[in-house]
C-alpha cells in the first residue's frame, strides 16, 4: 500500500491521501459533463449555434471519453496506472485551455474531444490504483470505492450550481478554466503515489480500437442528425447500417486478439454483467435527462443561468447524503441492499418529472431533483465496488475501463437521444421531459428485476 506522505507537523493518512488525490480526476472529469450544460443558451447565443451543435459540444467529450476508455484501461494495467493517471491530468488541463478559448463552436468540440481524452485515461486508471491500494481490505475498498463515487457524483450535481455562479460572475469561458488548478494540484499529488502492479499482456489492440471507435461514433453522429436529415437520408441509416458492422466486426475481433481492449471473458459472471448494464440505463437516463432539463429550466421556465443553476442545488445535495450512506450499507450488507434501495427510489424520483410542465412551480419540481440523486448515490458505488470484486486486482484497470465505458457511451447516447426530442422550442422540450421521465422509471425498475435474479450479497 502506499506510504504516508511525510510533511511537517501530523503526517496524513495514507487512505485520505490516496483517495483524494485520485477523486480530484473524477471530480474534475464528471464536473465538465455536467457544468456545461448549464453553459449552453450562453454558448448558443455566442456562437448562433443551433442545438445540434451543442450536442456536438456535449457528446463530443463523452464520445471520446468512451471510445478510448477500453484502451485507457488496459494501457493502465499493462503501463502502470500512476504514469497514465499523470498523462490524464495534464491532457485534460491542456485540453480546458482550449475549450476557454475556442473562437467557433467547431474550435470548442475539437478540444472537447481533447478532454475526453484526457478523462479517458484518469477514470480507469484512477479506480485501478484505489484498487489495488486496498485490495487487501475489502471493508476500506469499499469505503474508498464510495468516498471516490461520492466525489464524482457530487461533481456532477453541483456542476450546474457552480457553472450558474460562473456565468453570472464572468461568462461561460469560466468554467473551462476553473478546470487547471484541479489538474495542477492531482498532478502534483499524484508524484507520492505508489506505482501500481502491472498486468502481463502481450500487445495492443489497435484494430479493436479502431473498430469501435467508428462504430461508436457513427451511431451517436447518426442520432443528433437524425432530427435535420431524416431517417430516409442516406447519411443517417447509412451511418446505423454502417456502425452495427463494426460493431459486429469489433466483437469478432476481440474473440481473436492476443490482448483485447474488451476481454470478453469478463462477461462470462452474470453479477458482472448485470452491474454493467445497470451503469448503462442509470447513465443513459440521468445525462440525458439533465442536458433536457438544463434546456427546460432556461428556455420554459425563463431561468437565469445563476437561478437555473441553484435548481440544481437538491441535486448536489442528495448525492452527497447517499454516497456516504452507501458505503456504510455495503459495511453491513454488502452491495446488494443499497443497490436495490437505490433503484427503487431512483424510479419514483424519474416519474416525478412527469409533472413537469410549461408552468410548473419549482416547489412541484423539489422532490424529483432530491429522490433522483439520493436513489443514484445509493446505487452506484455499490456497482462500482460490485464489479471491482469480479475480477484480480491487476485487472482492476480494464474491469473499471469497461464500466466507465459502457456509462459513457450510454450518457452519450441518452443526450443525443432525449436532446434530439426537445429540438424544437418550449413544446418539445416539455415533450421530452414527460417521454425522458417514462423511460427512464421503466428502465431502472426493471433492472431491480434483474438484481434480484442475479446479484448475491457480496
Amino acid at each position: 500500500m502506499t506510504q504516508p506522505v511525510k510533511t511537517k507537523g501530523k503526517t496524513p493518512s495514507p487512505f485520505i491521501f490516496i483517495v483524494g488525490t485520485t477523486s480530484l480526476a473524477f471530480v474534475v472529469s464528471q464536473l465538465d459533463v455536467s457544468i456545461v450544460n448549464i453553459a449552453l443558451p450562453q454558448i448558443s447565443r455566442s456562437f448562433k449555434a443551433d442545438i445540434s451543435e451543442l450536442q456536438w459540444i456535449v457528446d463530443a467529450y463523452t464520445i471520446a471519453f468512451a471510445v478510448l476508455m477500453l484502451s485507457a484501461g488496459g494501457m493502465s494495467d499493462l503501463l502502470g496506472s500512476k504514469r497514465l493517471f499523470k498523462f490524464g491530468l495534464l491532457t485534460f488541463g491542456i485540453a480546458s485551455v482550449g475549450c476557454g478559448l475556442s473562437w467557433n463552436p467547431f474550435s470548442l468540440i475539437g478540444f472537447r474531444v481533447l478532454q475526453g481524452i484526457g478523462a479517458a485515461a484518469m477514470i480507469p486508471s484512477s479506480l485501478s490504483i484505489l484498487n489495488q491500494s486496498f485490495a487487501h481490505d475489502p471493508t476500506r475498498r469499499s469505503k474508498a470505492v464510495a468516498w471516490w463515487t461520492a466525489a464524482g457524483g457530487v461533481s456532477i450535481a453541483a456542476g450546474p450550481i457552480l457553472g450558474g455562479l460562473l456565468l453570472h460572475i464572468s461568462n461561460w469561458r469560466m468554467i473551462f478554466f476553473v478546470n487547471i488548478p484541479i489538474c495542477l494540484a492531482g498532478i502534483l499529488l499524484s508524484i507520492k503515489l505508489k506505482d501500481s502492479e502491472k498486468h502481463v499482456n502481450k500487445g495492443f489492440d489497435i484494430p479493436g480500437q479502431f473498430t469501435w471507435m467508428l462504430a461508436l461514433t457513427a451511431l451517436i453522429a447518426a442520432i443528433i442528425e437524425l432530427h435535420h436529415l431524416g431517417f430516409n437520408n442516406p447519411v443517417i441509416y447509412g451511418s446505423l447500417i454502417f456502425s452495427a458492422i463494426m460493431f459486429l466486426l469489433f466483437l469478432r475481433i476481440e474473440q481473436r486478439a492476443a490482448s483485447p481492449i474488451l476481454p470478453l471473458d469478463l462477461f462470462t459472471s452474470s453479477t458482472f454483467n448485470v452491474l454493467v448494464l445497470m451503469g448503462i440505463v442509470l447513465n443513459a437516463t440521468y445525462y440525458g435527462t439533465v442536458f433536457v432539463l438544463s434546456l427546460y429550466l432556461q428556455d420554459v421556465l425563463h431561468y437565469s443561468s445563476l437561478t437555473a443553476g441553484m435548481a440544481f442545488l437538491p441535486l448536489t445535495a442528495g448525492f452527497i447524503i447517499s454516497n456516504l450512506i452507501s458505503g456504510r450499507l455495503m459495511a453491513k450488507y454488502g452491495t446488494r441492499v443499497p443497490i436495490l434501495t437505490g433503484l427503487t427510489i431512483g424510479s419514483i424520483g424519474f416519474a416525478g418529472l412527469l409533472i413537469a410542465g410549461s408552468g410548473t412551480p419549482y416547489w412541484q419540481l423539489f422532490i424529483p431533483f432530491i429522490t433522483i440523486p439520493m436513489g443514484m448515490g445509493l446505487a452506484v458505488p455499490a456497482m462500482t465496488t460490485g464489479i471491482l470484486s469480479t475480477v484480480a486486482k491487476t485487472r482492476s484497470g480494464t474491469a473499471s475501463a469497461v464500466l466507465n465505458t459502457s456509462r459513457q457511451a450510454a450518457g452519450a447516447m441518452g443526450v443525443a437521444v432525449f436532446g434530439a426530442m426537445a429540438n424544437g422550442g418550449v413544446t418539445a422540450i416539455v415533450h421530452a421531459i414527460t417521454v425522458s421521465s417514462v423511460i427512464s422509471a421503466i428502465g431502472i425498475f426493471s433492472l431491480i428485476f434483474l438484481i434480484r435474479k442475479y446479484l448475491q450479497t457480496t
